[in-house]
């Protein structure tokens, strides 16, 4: 993948609603520390139906965008070309603009939640439990793909949603049971449960926290703590965040966009906590 040189100057985060993004804030602190004077990240406010448009009218100063939703998927058909990752999981959440103004779609969300584990020291898990069934299930899917040796159980609120949940299982190539909502609270005992539900979903669980809880990734940053997270914490069992997530996969953007590498990964992160503490 060729990265554009000094002129490449130009990236922002595309979605819609994209006010509360913190995306901004990591990539230009991550551009200041780098030395990257001349360049710029700005957030936009594009759908579905706006997004052909604004990407017909990205001039040759763009090196990358930033997606969320409900872009990733829509993106893919106007793309010159997605990496292996993101076809995986038929999401795009970061678009990387070549010199010759080839578009290739790639997902960092994968490889920033195993980072982000990692982090923790999670390296391998031999089960794991994903609470809901929407795009970054499947996402956490893919990442449980890389780690995870043994059963996944997704806790979902439709027998639409588990049959997509096993169809991503077998496609991933993940052993994926599915289990109703309202079981739930047995998701806690797992070894790993990702939390990848809107926020508020998970309150009424905070109370069935087992004594000695391992290892939460909820995925939610604002608000943070969710009452999941802070009773978990409480307990002594390890938190993953979603800023943690957010930082992680912020920093692949950028060495993909920039073509600098390492990003820095702890001044993004500082820069992620004072944003929020602000707020």
């Amino acid at each position: 993948m060729t990265v554009r040189a000094i002129d490449a100057r130009r990236a922002a985060v595309l979605g819609s609603p994209i006010a509360h993004s913190l995306s901004p804030v990591l990539h230009r602190a991550a551009y200041r520390e780098l030395g990257l004077a001349d360049w710029s990240y700005d957030r936009f406010e594009v759908d579905e139906e706006s997004l052909t448009g604004f990407l017909d009218g990205l001039g040759p100063e763009w090196a990358g965008l930033s997606l969320t939703m409900p872009l990733k998927r829509a993106v893919i058909p106007l793309l010159d070309g997605v990496t292996e990752t993101a076809a995986s999981v038929e999401a795009v959440n970061t678009v990387v603009v070549a010199e010759d103004g080839r578009r290739t779609g790639d997902n960092t969300d994968i490889p920033g939640m195993v980072a982000a584990l990692r982090e923790r020291g999670i390296e391998q898990v031999d089960s794991a439990a994903i609470l809901g069934a929407g795009a970054t299930a499947s996402s956490a899917l893919a990442a449980l793909a890389r780690i995870c040796t043994g059963e996944v159980v997704a806790y979902v609120r439709s027998t639409e949603r588990a049959a997509e949940m096993r169809q991503w299982g077998e496609r991933l190539g993940v052993e994926v049971r599915t289990a109703d909502w309202a079981d739930a609270a047995e998701a806690l005992r797992a070894p790993l449960v990702i939390a990848t539900t809107p926020a508020g979903t998970t309150d009424a669980l905070a109370g069935a926290v087992p004594e000695r809880p391992a290892t939460l990734f909820d995925v939610l940053y604002d608000p943070w703590p969710t009452d999941l997270a802070a009773r978990w914490s409480a307990y002594g069992g390890a938190v993953v965040g979603g800023l943690d997530l957010l930082v992680h996969q912020a920093v692949l953007q950028v060495e993909q966009m920039t073509g600098r590498a390492p990003a820095p990964l702890d001044v993004m992160r500082k820069a992620g906590e004072h944003a929020l503490a602000a707020r």
